[in-house]
């Protein structure tokens, strides 16, 4: 009973992350979103116990899915191509910085890993933002295609 409560949660949570980006093409809002919400969940069902853990869960899923939608809405064409800038530097654990002058956003691209799929390079990374003040970090994967662009991927 108690794998099928939990199954059932990543059921839903999946499921809800999924209706919020299945009304458009994946934008970086978008992908922001998915990832946040699923971050958030995984890290909300680390506590609490029984109905408590599924009440974490989901909080966290909402919560992560609120935060990684609030970076990628305010992110501008400018922003993005800073932060595929930040994605094509070769050095990992290296922090690329920025602030936007129109939307006084500060943000904080950091490579974490990269690894392959296929022959696709693909990197996990760490987006922190400043944005009106508030301080928000989503973890995130992208992988390079072959125009040389990198694209948010699950």
């Amino acid at each position: 009973m108690k794998n099928f409560k939990k199954t059932m949660t990543c059921l839903i949570v999946s499921g809800l992350m999924l209706t919020l980006t299945a009304c458009s093409g994946v934008s970086n809002q978008d992908a922001g979103v998915v990832t946040g919400g699923l971050v958030g969940g995984a890290l909300g069902s680390l506590f609490g116990g029984g109905s408590g853990k599924i009440l974490a869960t989901a909080g966290g899923a909402v919560l992560g899915a609120y935060l990684g939608g609030r970076i990628g809405k305010n992110m501008d064409d400018t922003d993005r191509l800073k932060m595929q800038h930040a994605l094509n530097d070769s050095r990992t654990n290296h922090t690329t910085t920025w602030r936007n002058p129109d939307t006084h956003a500060v943000y904080h691209v950091k490579p974490t890993r990269t690894y392959y799929r296929g022959n696709q390079p693909c990197r996990d990374y760490t987006t922190t933002a400043i944005i009106g003040g508030k301080k928000e970090s989503i973890y995130g994967r992208a992988c390079r295609m072959a125009d040389g662009s990198w694209k948010v991927v699950k």
